[in-house]
């Protein structure tokens, strides 16, 4: 007798994408081009604020920086400050040589310079700078004070409400 054989058929088989393997083996390049997308979008929406595109005058600007620093402590200039959390500021000053009219108060953000502030503050009968400035968040800052021929600072604080002295350094 001999053997009959029965042509054994297979299963019919499921297109391509009814399949779980082609689609696994492209979720990792999906999930890398949206990230690219998101990573493109971040940057387009956020300064970075650290590249500057004059960086040869500010090169030149430290030079009078330094300048200024000298005249505050040819001066022997010190100023206490404090800011409360409204932005009301005062200054106290101390030092050789006339007082002027009307000092700068700056509190510079360290990365972020749309984040600055600055106020003027003008003197007072009772020997102070007193004004306002914009309420500052938390964080850090760096706090300069500064006139059109002197400069104390920077000095690193926290925080919304300040109280830090300033001194020149003594050559």
């Amino acid at each position: 007798m001999t053997a009959l054989a029965i042509p054994v058929s297979s299963p019919p088989r499921a297109p391509w994408y009814r399949q779980r393997w082609p689609w696994l083996l492209m979720l990792g390049p999906g999930i890398v081009v949206v990230a690219g997308f998101v990573t493109l979008w971040i940057a387009f929406r956020s300064d970075d604020g650290l590249v500057a595109d004059d960086y040869y005058a500010r090169g030149l600007a430290i030079n009078q920086t330094l300048d200024r620093a000298a005249r505050a402590a040819q001066l022997g200039l010190a100023a206490r400050v404090h800011m409360e959390p409204n932005g009301r500021a005062s200054i106290a000053l101390e030092g050789r040589g006339p007082l002027p009219p009307i000092i700068r108060l700056r509190l510079v953000h360290p990365t972020r310079a749309g984040l600055d502030e600055t106020g003027e503050l003008k003197l007072g009968p009772d020997g102070r700078y007193a004004g306002q400035l914009p309420p500052v968040g938390g964080g850090r800052r760096l706090v300069v004070v500064e006139a059109l021929d002197w400069r104390l600072g920077p000095v690193e604080t926290r925080g919304d409400a300040l109280d830090v002295t300033l001194a020149s350094a003594v050559h």
